[in-house]
Formats: C-alpha cells, sequence, structure tokens
C-alpha cells in the first residue's frame, strides 16, 4: 500500500453523527471500513474517523493517506478499499476509467494553493514571482500530485519558470522539508498551512484563486464494507462533516 496506514482510535462526536449514519443506512454499520484519502485530507479525515468510530462502537477506520496518483494507481492494482477521496477530478477519473467506482463521484469541497514559508518569512516571500529568486531553495509537488499540478498550473499562466531542488510525491512531504528547514518555502494548500500552525507561515497569492482544486469522494466496486462505506460518505457530506473540514481550511464545493 502507498503511504501511511492510520488506525484510529475512539473519541467524541455528538449524538446527531450517530443517528444520521444509522438512518441513511436503515442499521448499525459494523466492522471495518478502509479509506484511501489525499494527504491533505489526514487532519480532517482522521477527525472524522474518531467521530465515526464512536457513533459506530467496535467498527475501525483505517486510512491510507498520500498522492491521490499513487492511491489511485493502488486501487486498481487491487488494493483493498471501501472509499476514496482524491485531491482532483483527474486524479479520480484514473479510477473510474478502470471501472473501479460505484455511481458517480461527488465533489465535498474544494482547496486553494498557498506558499509555506519559513517562520517570520525571513526570505520576504510575498508573491509567486518571489519564488524564482536565485538561491532560493523552493519545493513543489510531483507534477501527477494535484498539488503540483495545479501548482505548475499557476506557473504557468505567470510565465515564471521554476527549478525546486526536489519534487515530492505528496503535499504533506512538501510540507514537511520546510518544516524541518530543507527548504525555504513550498507551494501546498491552505488547509496545510494552517494545519503547519507556527511551523511555518502562509504566503498568499492571486494566482491561486484560478487553480483551485475540486475534491470528489466516490464508492470502491470491490468494497469490503460497502454499508460502511456509504455511511462514512454519508458523514464527510453531512452538515458535521462539512463543518470539521470547514475548520481545517477547505472551501464548500
Amino acid at each position: 500500500m502507498v503511504g501511511a496506514v492510520v488506525l484510529l482510535g475512539v473519541a467524541g462526536c455528538s449524538s446527531h453523527s450517530a443517528e444520521s449514519s444509522e438512518s441513511s443506512e436503515g442499521g448499525d454499520v459494523s466492522g471495518e471500513v478502509t479509506v484511501f484519502a489525499a494527504a491533505s485530507l489526514k487532519e480532517s479525515f482522521t477527525e472524522l474517523g474518531k467521530r465515526f468510530e464512536k457513533a459506530h462502537p467496535g467498527v475501525e477506520v483505517t486510512f491510507n493517506f498520500g498522492g491521490s496518483d499513487s492511491l489511485a494507481a493502488s486501487i486498481i492494482g487491487g488494493a483493498p478499499a471501501d472509499v476514496f477521496a482524491s485531491a482532483s477530478p483527474k486524479t479520480m477519473k484514473i479510477v473510474t476509467d478502470a471501472g473501479d467506482a460505484v455511481g458517480a463521484p461527488v465533489t465535498f469541497v474544494r482547496n486553494q494553493l498557498e506558499i509555506a514559508a519559513l517562520p517570520g518569512n525571513p526570505e520576504g516571500i510575498s508573491s509567486l514571482k518571489d519564488l524564482t529568486k536565485s538561491g532560493l531553495k523552493v519545493v513543489l509537488c510531483d507534477k501527477e500530485v494535484p498539488c503540483g499540478a495545479a501548482a505548475q498550473k499557476a506557473l504557468d499562466a505567470s510565465g515564471l519558470r521554476l527549478t525546486p531542488v526536489s519534487y515530492e510525491q505528496d503535499v504533506k512531504a512538501a510540507l514537511t522539508k520546510v518544516e524541518l528547514k530543507e527548504a525555504d518555502a513550498a507551494v501546498v494548500y491552505k488547509t496545510d498551512v494552517l494545519a503547519a500552525g507556527d511551523k511555518v507561515e502562509g504566503v498568499e497569492f492571486p494566482e491561486a484563486a484560478d487553480t483551485v482544486n475540486d475534491y470528489p469522494i466516490a464508492l470502491l466496486k470491490d468494497a469490503p464494507n460497502t454499508k460502511a462505506a456509504k455511511a462514512f460518505v454519508a458523514l464527510v457530506r453531512s452538515g458535521e462533516g462539512q463543518e470539521v473540514l470547514s475548520d481545517a481550511g477547505f472551501l464548500k464545493p
């Protein structure tokens, strides 16, 4: 499997989520549900997983977070999973074209790019163009990953050429380079900058408004636990789920 697998423990949630999830499926949910999700969803989906487990005692949620392209490749390669949440329609299309999704994917949130600079922004980065300064160590996501594709689109639209010190396999890996001070800046998502807290400083740039990524979610054809998968997707799309995602910095679909 690609990426880190996280087993979630039980945490608090509202009775509303329990009622809404169970009513939507017409009964109790049991067993294990496996969710493949874009790396940028790690914090918010981890929280939703805890709430889901609390709503359904005994149920275990397993997450595989990583680059959407790698996750899609794993799914069509036969990796067992119930739900796929991608950071772009393009990477979701890999799965739907292979016939591995059930029904049409639904966009549940959107996300916008932001520059993550070192705390205090010592290099004085204030624009996308500033990333092209000589000697500046910049990290981008790989061009096949949604955050990398969006960053390249913004650079191309601005007529800017940038040679990063590295291309990373997912947005969290790019962010980590700045957190560890191995890079001066990285182009990531607003949600990642927010999740990093004081480890980085966010710098907005206007070109990001034209490269907003839609995040689709879908049930998978060979899902080992279809009932739990449907209930988890219902939670993600519910008012409670949308509030958690909004608090993490995601935009409404």
